[in-house]
């Protein structure tokens, strides 16, 4: 079982590191709100699938379907999302904004999380696809789309009138080209290098957005691998420490941080929450989970000014891409490793040896993210034209 689960933790990750600056791109060029739909709508089918049944048949339905869609969704709402929040939020509020998006999402972690207490097992993929349909409505009936490339001849869901844009006119008897390819959107691995050497700033900010992704899901890996090996924890005793972790980063990512943001900028706060981090995970302390969770929001916001309002889809999902391919690599590194230590054959005797490494790694994102010093923004221009031809 573990070994499938791995299995599909890995499949999972190297499609959502294809994917991810895909979508991404594509949202710059045919609107947030039509990307958003896809993966919206491809999350119910497999809540439904168990809503409906858990049969054996059923299960192996689910198991096919889960694993297709979110090579394809995994990570891509929250990627979207950012981008959204960074086409409507003006820049010196932009951390607050992207702090208070990522608190809400822990909160819904939490609530979730809390919920299963108190369903049965049927009612509770019942509510999931409950939810997921009513999250699809909402979007798409009160989500004002911002369709920022100007070169845009036509949107992939079409609507009635004129899409809602920012200053801009679309003629609405205009005939799409024949030569308008959805994936001729799909960015290159030479794009992407183009795009982090376009501003040292963002390449640095990529070196942190993998080290911290790899020091993230390597905790994850090994802690519980060693709690449930050295101390017996349970499934309910790992969902209670997610809980009070989920509780604490909610109220530091919605009260803190649209304080301190404004303070003390995101590269300080990042440096903060970094810090915090190394020191989290030495001595797994949840109590710091107030500040670690920093880090993520602040990096998406450097992220976010570095490039201009047309690539911020390009951008954002660049850094989910690598964050991706960290979360592939973290555990085939570190379960192995704290299984070594935890075992005879040891080479030594330190049974934590796996989590210093995680602490080690997530020290080189801290200095990275030292070095970082923000460049003026860029307003309104593409970073890198490479992705896009004039008709």
């Amino acid at each position: 079982m573990k070994c499938l689960l791995s299995s599909f933790k890995i499949i999972i990750g190297l499609g959502t590191l294809v994917m991810m600056p895909l979508i991404g791109n594509m949202s710059d060029k045919y609107g947030r709100k039509a990307l958003l739909t896809v993966p919206l709508t491809l999350v119910i089918v497999p809540s439904a699938i168990l809503a409906y049944s858990r049969t054996r048949h059923f299960f192996y339905a689910y198991y096919v379907a889960k694993t297709l869609i979110a090579m394809v969704c995994e990570g891509s709402v929250p990627c979207l999302a950012l981008a959204y929040v960074a086409d409507n939020v003006p820049e010196g509020r932009r951390a607050s904004a992207f702090g208070i998006l990522s608190g809400i999402a822990s909160s819904a972690f939490v609530c979730g999380n809390l919920s299963t207490r108190f369903l049965s097992t049927a009612s509770t993929f019942q509510v999931s696809a409950s939810v997921a349909i009513a999250s699809l409505v909402y979007m798409r009936f009160f989500l004002q789309d911002s369709i920022i490339d100007e070169q845009l001849t036509a949107p992939i869901l079409t609507s009635k009138g004129k899409p809602k844009g920012k200053g801009k006119d679309y003629a609405t008897n205009e005939i799409p080209s024949k030569n308008v390819q959805i994936f001729k959107s799909a960015p290159s691995l030479e794009d992407m290098l183009c795009l982090l050497k376009s501003s040292v700033t963002l390449s640095q900010a990529a070196v942190v957005a993998f080290f911290y992704s790899l020091a993230e899901v390597g905790l994850h890996a090994s802690l519980l691998y060693y709690l449930k090996a050295r101390f017996h924890f349970n499934k309910d005793q790992f969902a209670d420490l997610m809980v009070i972790t989920g509780i604490a980063g909610t109220i530091s990512q919605l009260v803190l941080m649209p304080i301190l943001a404004p303070a003390l900028g995101e590269a300080r706060l990042l440096a903060v929450g970094l810090f915090f981090t190394c020191v989290h995970v030495p001595y797994v302390a949840a109590m710091f989970s107030v500040l670690f969770v920093f880090s993520q929001p602040c990096m998406r916001s450097i992220v976010s000014k570095q490039v201009g309002s047309c690539e911020q889809g390009k951008a954002q999902g660049c850094i989910s891409g690598i964050s991706s391919f960290a979360n592939v690599i973290s555990p085939l590194v570190f379960s192995p490793l704290t299984a070594l230590f935890l075992s005879e054959r040891a080479p030594f005797h330190f049974p934590g040896f796996s989590i210093m490494c995680v602490g080690f790694a997530s020290m080189i994102a801290f200095i990275q993210s030292l070095m970082i010093r923000i460049a003026p923004p860029i307003a309104n221009e593409k970073v890198c034209n490479s992705n896009y031809v004039d008709a």
